[in-house]
């Protein structure tokens, strides 16, 4: 079973739960490390406690799939994820760039918007994403550089 983990602020609480409830509606197990009230957080801890999790296997060596990021942009939890080292976060607008931050980037996590008004379904985006693959190739090639920024921080 496909696993995937979730986390939110005060900003996207309706849009998590309209996420978890898809992902289970396609058999994915769902951990929810975000908020379900709209308390005020701060979106850098949930992302790097979410993307700490993400990398790490369990005891029994499960781990996830990928995760999603949700604050009221996606933005501020996107950049705060981006700076964790392994993680490549993309914020797909539309189904096509969901699609690409699978298959030419390698994302391993997926921001939204709580209080984005998408001209296409969250839902759908997620769709393009889970029932895609990594390239590999010329992209592969491309996704080691953007990783190698991170050790060297060259410009």
């Amino acid at each position: 079973m496909k696993r995937v983990i979730i986390g939110n602020d005060h900003g996207a609480v309706d849009l998590k739960f309209r996420i978890v409830k898809h992902l289970e509606s396609r058999g994915i197990e769902v951990a929810n490390r975000g908020v379900d009230s709209g308390d005020s957080v701060d979106y850098p801890d949930i992302a790097a406690a979410v993307c700490g999790e993400l990398l790490a296997a369990d005891a029994d060596g499960n781990s996830f799939e990928f995760a999603v990021l949700c604050c009221g942009t996606g933005l501020g939890i996107s950049m705060a994820a981006n700076k964790i080292q392994g993680i490549r976060c993309a914020v797909p607008q539309n189904i096509f760039a969901a699609r690409m931050a699978r298959e030419h980037n390698n994302a391993n996590v997926l921001a939204f918007g709580g209080r984005i008004e998408y001209h296409e379904p969250v839902e759908a985006m997620l769709d393009a994403f889970l029932d895609s693959t990594a390239e590999g190739g010329r992209h592969a090639n491309r996704v080691n550089k953007i990783m190698a920024l991170e050790a060297t921080g060259d410009r």
